[in-house]
Order: C-alpha cells, then structure tokens, then sequence
C-alpha cells in the first residue's frame, strides 16, 4: 500500500508531504495505481519547485517509494494550490480503487 500523509499547520497551509510504499496492485511495470499515484506526486513536486519560490528540502528512496517533502515555511497561495489540485486526483484514485493500495491521510501540526 501507498501511504500518503499530507501535514497542515493550523491555518491549513501544507508543510510537508510523506509518501512512502508500493500499491502491489498489479505486477511492476503494469501497476496503474502506483503509476497514477507516483506521476500525481512527482508532477505537484516538480511544478511547485518550478513555478513557485518555495523552498524545500526532498529525500527520496525508490526501492520503499519514499518521497519526503519538507518545506521550509508554510506553502503560499500558488503551492497550496497545485498540492489540493494533486489531492483531488489522489482521492480519485483511493475512492476508484480502494484503500488497500492507497490511504491518503492529513495530520495538523
């Protein structure tokens, strides 16, 4: 299963992305939900590295699925924007496929 966790100050500002597993949906290379998941993450992380001024720190792992983002400051209007936007095709895929292979959470800190 992916575990997605998604961290929010008390104003609701995203401050950090955890995602760390493997769907096992289907066998590698033909798993469309780990590919829909992995191409949903990378393309919010390289958009905002991008297209906005945040700052963050990264650290992946490819054999767990790690992908660790840390931003320096609570995300500002454009980042907050394109991570709900990666948040509606992630609840996509959870309500489509089910929790088994993927769980994407939130947690205020």
């Amino acid at each position: 299963m992916i575990a997605i966790t998604l961290y929010r100050n008390p104003a609701g500002r995203f401050i950090r992305l955890h995602c760390i597993g493997h769907a096992q949906y289907a066998d590698c290379g033909e798993d469309i939900v780990c590919a829909g998941v992995s191409t949903l993450v990378i393309t919010t992380v390289n958009a905002i590295g991008t297209f906005t001024r945040e700052v963050f720190d990264s650290e992946t792992d490819r054999e767990s699925g790690l992908i660790d983002i840390r931003f320096q400051n609570p995300v500002e209007h454009d980042a907050q924007l394109l991570l709900n936007a990666m948040v509606l095709g992630l609840q996509d895929i959870q309500d489509r496929y089910g929790t088994k292979y993927s769980l994407l959470t939130f947690k205020e800190v």
